[in-house]
């Protein structure tokens, strides 16, 4: 089939872009209001742009008659954000902070997830999360429906178990974050396979193999 997409609404062509561009890795995302209000939401409309600078993507739709949510709103006003990647075990508490609550509620203790302050930036990291990067606010770029934000990363948190700092590495074996899938489904990371056929047998293939 060919499909003209200037013959479509918008929420067609969403429709058939966020359940074809998949599986997409999901930002979790602070953010801290001026009265010091957590806010976290999903976003898997996100991803990594490069390393040098280390810089990342997160987009964000607005709302109806142009308000915006609350995840945009602060970091318009304080240019800081920190983006955690969302395993197995906090999956349904990461799904849930994506619902809709007051601006002077903070999804985290809705949720019944945990804060520790950051390094470099005023929105705390959530310590439940494997991995969490935090971020300024480097460019961002406005269409009619979006606000793109690209975040510089200034830090990285992550579990112990998941990176050797000798050699950089990092220990996927221990690593199972979940992606968004087609409409409201989720994806495991476990079913994995390698392309080296020169690889050495291992007890897992992932297992970190120079």
């Amino acid at each position: 089939m060919h499909i003209d997409f200037s013959t479509l609404t918008a929420y067609q062509r969403y429709k058939l872009m966020a359940s074809l561009i998949v599986p997409r890795p999901i930002a979790l995302v602070s953010t801290q209001n001026a009265d010091g209000v957590i806010n976290a939401a999903p976003f898997s409309m996100f991803n990594m742009l490069g390393e040098d600078p280390p810089i990342l993507m997160i987009s964000i739709n607005k709302l109806k008659d142009d308000h915006l949510k609350d995840t945009a709103a602060n970091i318009l006003a304080n240019g800081e954000f920190v983006v955690h990647i969302a395993d197995e075990p906090m999956a349904e508490q990461m799904h849930r902070c994506g619902e809709t609550v007051a601006s002077s509620l903070s999804e985290l203790a809705l949720v019944g997830l945990s804060a520790a302050p950051s390094r470099a930036v005023r929105p705390p990291r959530i310590t439940e999360a494997p991995v969490a990067f935090e971020c300024r606010l480097s460019e961002t770029l406005e269409t009619p429906t979006r606000h793109i934000f690209i975040g510089e990363v200034l830090w990285l948190h992550a579990r112990d178990d998941l990176i050797d700092l000798e050699r950089y590495r990092v220990r996927l074996q221990n690593y199972f974050p979940v992606g968004r899938f087609g409409a409201s489904y989720y994806v495991r990371t476990r079913d994995r396979f390698s392309m080296d056929a020169d690889r050495p047998p291992a007890s897992n293939p992932i297992d970190e193999i120079d």
